[in-house]
C-alpha cells in the first residue's frame, strides 16, 4: 500500500528518497524516514500541531507509563478485531508515536503495515527517529492521504477527523477505535484552573456508515511527581488557561493525585 497525493489524490509511487504522483507532484522523504504530505495551502498556521516543548512533555509523561493502561486496552481491542489477512492500520493524531508503536506490534502479527499521521512535523520527526517499524507522515486528519477502502482499522485517540473521511478510507467490515475523555477525566487538574469544574459531557458521537460494536471505560488514579504533573498540564487543551501560580503549585508537588477517565468506542464499517 502507498500514500495518495494530497493535491490530486492520485496514487503516490515511492522511490528511494521521494514519493511522486503521475501529475508530477513530488514529496521528499526526510532523513528521519517520514514524508511531509501537508501542502502549505492546507495549513492553518505556519507550524500546526504540537510545539517542540509540548511534544517533549508528552513523550516524558507517556514514557513514564502513566497512560499505559489505556494503550494496552486499545491495543487489545485492535488485536481482537483485526482480520487475519489485514493489510493496513492507521493511527490518526499519532503524536510522537507512543501508542502507534504498540499498535504496530499488534498489526504486525496479522501481517499488516502501520501508518502514523499527525499535523505536527516536530512530533512526526521524533516518532520516525524512534519507531522504524511504522510509516509516518505529516498530513491533515481532515484530508487523509490514503486511497478509498484502504484501511483495515483506524485508531483515533482524541484526534479530530471527519466521519466522511473515516468512511472513505476504512474497508467494508473494517474498524475505527476512538478514545475520548470520560466524564471525570483530570478533575483534580481542572480544579486548579477553573472556579467551577464541570464534568465532560457524555459521549454522543455518531459515525455515519459505522455501527457501534463495543464501548469500554478505563479509569484509574495517577500518583504524579511535580514535574510529571507539569508535563501532564502541558499536554492538555486547557494549559493556556492556567495562571503562572498554577504551574508553580504543580511543580512544587511531591505527590499529585489525579483521576483518569477514558471512553473507548469500537465501530465497524458497514458492508
Amino acid at each position: 500500500m502507498s500514500f495518495s497525493c494530497p493535491l490530486c489524490h492520485a496514487r503516490l509511487t515511492r522511490s528511494e528518497k521521494s514519493f511522486t504522483c503521475p501529475q508530477g507532484h513530488q514529496f521528499d522523504m526526510a532523513k528521519e524516514g517520514y514524508v511531509n504530505l501537508l501542502p502549505v495551502q492546507h495549513k492553518r498556521s505556519r507550524d500546526p500541531g504540537d510545539s517542540a516543548d509540548m511534544m517533549q512533555a508528552r513523550r516524558a509523561f507517556l514514557d513514564a507509563g502513566h497512560y499505559q493502561p489505556l494503550r494496552d486496552t486499545v491495543a487489545q481491542m485492535l488485536g481482537d478485531n483485526l482480520a487475519d489477512n489485514a493489510c493496513a492500520v492507521l493511527d490518526i493524531g499519532c503524536g510522537e508515536g507512543y501508542y502507534t508503536a504498540t499498535f504496530a506490534e499488534v498489526a504486525g502479527e496479522k501481517g499488516a503495515e502501520t501508518y502514523g499521521l499527525d499535523v505536527s512535523k516536530v512530533a512526526i520527526r521524533a516518532a520516525a527517529k524512534r519507531y522504524s517499524a511504522v510509516t509516518f507522515c505529516v498530513a491533515s486528519s481532515h484530508r487523509l492521504p490514503f486511497d478509498d477502502t484502504s484501511m483495515d482499522a483506524v485508531v483515533r485517540i482524541y484526534a479530530p477527523c471527519k466521519a466522511e473521511e473515516l468512511a472513505r478510507v476504512v474497508k467494508p467490515g473494517g474498524w475505527v477505535i476512538t478514545v475520548t475523555p470520560g466524564p471525570r477525566h483530570l478533575m483534580e487538574l481542572k480544579g486548579l484552573i477553573y472556579d467551577e469544574v464541570r464534568l465532560h459531557a457524555p459521549h454522543s458521537e455518531q459515525l455515519a456508515g459505522f455501527t457501534l460494536k463495543q464501548e469500554q471505560s478505563v479509569a484509574y488514579e495517577m500518583n504524579l511527581k511535580g514535574d510529571e504533573a507539569v508535563a501532564l498540564l502541558q499536554m492538555t487543551p486547557f494549559a493556556w488557561r492556567a495562571k503562572p501560580e498554577v504551574w508553580e503549585t504543580l511543580a512544587q508537588q511531591t505527590e499529585f493525585r489525579c483521576q483518569t477517565d477514558f471512553s473507548i468506542h469500537c465501530w465497524q464499517r458497514e458492508v
